[in-house]
């Protein structure tokens, strides 16, 4: 009996050929400086209001100085009463387990100390494939002993205090509760500073096994009973006395029980339309190598890295833009309206608005307009979560002659002046795009124009004329180069390399395009040729407390959430497009003339300060745009039917988008100073 006794112990020190010690060695280090999954925190631009969490496992790792002392001595109780007397293994309670388990021809009882367990969980948690998720957690003889091993070397590592830490924050409690941080929070809506030695002993109570002793179960009698059996543990090694104990085992389990949020579906209703931008930072995330080598790695580093998150959204733009979206048309209508506003200089997204309600439930949406989806496919409105605005995988709607600014750019930065001038029939037929003949919307577009006529009145056959002067696929490299992306077959194709020197219709806007995109190529112009990615977030920390960062090509360390800018045209050329884009609006640009009329005269008197833009439609109004600017913000805003492009909104609606951006502008700058557009150079005037 003496051998058969002594031999778990002998194996634990000399483990053995299968396992090296070496091996053993090398993932005790490892699990020193491991910590375990951890919930990530999406804030308001406040950095103080959660708006929601990511997590696999709610978790947030907690101090042993910010627990009571109550849910320390309650777990040593539960879970192993000599955890203070052993060296990782407790030799007595080896041999206990060793001789129950061989009278019963199984595993009756168990030996686990609070390190050998902590082992375990620490191997579970930081394992990287299936494989060795079986190891750890597989019924062994061999498990064990590497676990007696490496709870010996464990603790020559730690201190007692630093084990009962790194396990109180890793065990799992139940409903989805892993760690003291959280199982308090669930079941008593409090933090662990807080619990009293009656929720202590029934938290630690629930460790052995969270479904059995679940006391938000309809029956708590076995939770009761395994509570009073802590909190008799308790008093027996002195923590609390015998009468309090018999006090606190006469009380009933008294629950509050709350249910932490999970993803942008769970963003309070308050702020419901903050899910769009949420779920963009989603798709943001899952895009950036910073976060892994895949979308696979980068969404697990979301759900488990502890990040603080706080979005770049301001609240006051965002409330503007959801006052000025949707105001004609609710989110019971199949024509989407919406706007993202973004921040010039910077990248950074100010407010993301469309007329739906951001929620997973579609029972009660109409049938889809779309006359090929069938019967059973639900409408977008006036529920969706679909990235409706940009920054997922849908292709967005045609823009129309919002895209009239690319070719504009490129020839403004080849040199040619904003003074152009080209007497513009009513219809151009293009030799250089093998006979295309497109016409003006309207005879009185007809006649010489220059590009701030041309641009104010919309007149296509002036652009696509121009668009020959420098080359199309210059327009498009350009587009490309301020974030436009092609997300169609036919706008790959007509994009590529072979195909841009004869997309001439690429001036008039047949390609999709999202309002993010638009908004952030107009940002760049705003912000004198210096575009910057589109960024959803002001800040990202990690657990630690210190900014996340990433490695560049060149080996430089940057923060994920700094901006990330780059000079695509030369400042003189972005301010000639400027002042030509200060004619659709209303305004009066600073070089020259407007030739008397403009398609959106309306905007400069609504936003009361300097501002450029464009209009833009498709054929038969099947979506309209307006993208607008000021020195401090670009607006982009759509009207169309995601289901279904050919259902048309119509002339009547067009006007919806300037009016969304004019007054989101407008809502968003009141009390701020004016600033004004920097002039462009003689040079470029012409």
């Amino acid at each position: 009996m003496i051998a058969a006794v002594a031999y778990p112990l002998a194996a634990a020190t000399g483990i053995g050929a299968k396992v090296t010690a070496h091996a053993l060695e090398h993932k005790t280090k490892i699990l020193t400086v491991a910590l375990p999954a951890e919930t990530s925190y999406l804030y308001a631009p406040d950095g103080k209001t959660v708006l929601t969490m990511f997590y696999e496992e709610y978790r947030q790792y907690t101090k042993l100085a910010d627990m009571s002392p109550n849910i320390q001595q309650a777990i040593v109780a539960a879970e192993d009463s000599r955890f203070y007397q052993h060296h990782g293994v407790d030799p007595k309670g080896v041999a206990r387990a060793f001789v129950a388990n061989a009278r019963s021809s199984g595993v009756s009882q168990g030996a686990s100390t609070l390190t050998m367990q902590y082992v375990r969980m620490a191997l579970r948690d930081s394992a990287k494939t299936p494989k060795e998720v079986q190891e750890a957690t597989q019924q062994t003889s061999l498990r064990k002993i590497r676990e007696m091993r490496m709870a010996l070397d464990l603790e020559k590592e730690l201190s007692k205090e630093e084990i009962l830490e790194r396990y109180l924050n890793s065990a799992y409690f139940g409903h989805r509760a892993y760690g003291i941080y959280a199982a308090s929070e669930i079941f008593f809506s409090k933090t662990p500073k807080d619990l009293t030695p009656v929720e202590a002993a029934t938290l630690a109570g629930l460790v052995k096994s969270p479904s059995e002793y679940d006391p938000a179960s309809s029956d708590q009698k076995d939770a009761t009973a395994r509570r009073n059996y802590v909190l008799d543990r308790m008093a027996q090694l002195g923590y609390v006395s015998p009468t309090d104990a018999a006090r606190a085992k006469s009380e009933p389990i008294r629950l509050k029980l709350s249910y932490p949020p999970n993803d942008c579906a769970s963003i309070p209703e308050k702020w419901n339309s903050w899910g769009f931008a949420c779920d963009y930072l989603k798709n943001w995330w899952s895009a950036q190598p910073a976060f892994g080598d895949n979308r696979l790695e980068r969404m697990d580093k979301l759900r488990r890295g502890g990040y603080r998150i706080v979005l770049s959204l301001d609240p006051k733009i965002q409330e503007a833009a959801e006052k000025n979206v949707g105001a004609k048309e609710g989110t019971g209508s199949p024509f989407a309206n919406g706007i993202v506003v973004s921040e010039p200089g910077t990248g950074r997204v100010k407010a993301m608005a469309v007329n739906r309600t951001y929620s997973l439930d579609l029972a009660e949406n109409p049938p889809s307009s779309n006359p090929e989806a069938g019967p059973t496919t639900k409408a977008n409105y006036p529920n969706t979560v679909a990235p409706l605005l940009g920054g997922g995988s849908l292709p967005g709607y045609q823009a129309g002659s919002t895209f009239k600014m690319f070719p504009m750019l490129a020839a403004l930065n080849e040199g040619m002046p904003l003074s152009t001038s080209f007497n513009a029939p009513y219809k151009y037929r293009s030799e250089v795009y093998d006979g295309w003949a497109p016409s003006n919307a309207s005879g009185a577009m007809s006649g010489n124009q220059t590009m701030w006529s041309g641009f104010g009145k919309s007149v296509n056959t002036y652009f696509v004329w121009l668009e020959e002067q420098i080359g199309a696929e210059k327009g498009v490299r350009l587009a490309e180069q301020l974030g436009l992306r092609w997300r169609t077959d036919v706008d790959r194709e007509h994009a590529s390399p072979s195909k841009a020197p004869k997309w001439g219709a690429f001036t008039l806007g047949v390609s999709d395009a999202t309002p993010l995109e638009m908004a952030n190529a107009y940002a760049a112009i705003a912000a004198d040729g210096r575009y910057c990615e589109a960024i959803p977030v002001q800040s990202i920390h990690n657990r630690d407390g210190t900014p996340t960062t990433y490695r560049t090509a060149g080996g430089i360390e940057r923060e994920v959430a700094k901006p990330r800018c780059r000079q695509v045209v030369s400042a003189d050329a972005a301010r000639a497009a400027t002042d030509a884009a200060r004619c659709p609006t209303g305004d009066t640009p600073a070089r020259g003339s407007c030739g008397g009329w403009s398609t959106a005269d309306s905007v400069r008197g609504t936003v009361g300060r300097p501002v450029a833009g464009k209009t833009g439609t498709t054929d038969s109004t099947r979506s309209a745009w307006f993208v607008g600017y000021t020195p401090e913000l670009a607006a982009a805003s759509f009207i169309s039917d995601p289901d279904n492009p050919f259902n048309a909104v119509g002339d009547g609606q067009s006007q919806i988008p300037i009016a969304a951006v004019a007054e989101t502008l407008r809502d968003a700058l009141k009390g701020k100073p004016t600033r004004q557009f920097t002039p462009p150079s003689d040079r470029i005037v012409g």
